[in-house]
């Protein structure tokens, strides 16, 4: 005869890895989909530092030509 407590360890212990299983997928496709994201906003910050570049050599321009206001 099994002993039952063992049985439910064993099913306890499936439950566990299944779910530890489905986690880790679900982490990998998270990471996957970050590395998508950060891919996609690097010609925001491109545009953004270019943006700033702009406007500080505008302000230079400006502010040496006496045209700032």
């Amino acid at each position: 005869m099994e002993n039952p407590h063992e049985q439910v360890h064993n099913a306890l212990l499936s439950r566990i890895i299944n779910n530890m299983e489905n986690l880790n997928n679900s982490v990998i496709d998270v990471n996957k989909l970050l590395q998508e994201v950060n891919k996609n906003n690097l010609k925001t910050e491109l545009l953004g530092q270019m943006w700033e570049n702009f406007v500080r050599n505008s302000d230079y321009k400006l502010e040496s030509t006496g045209q700032k206001k």
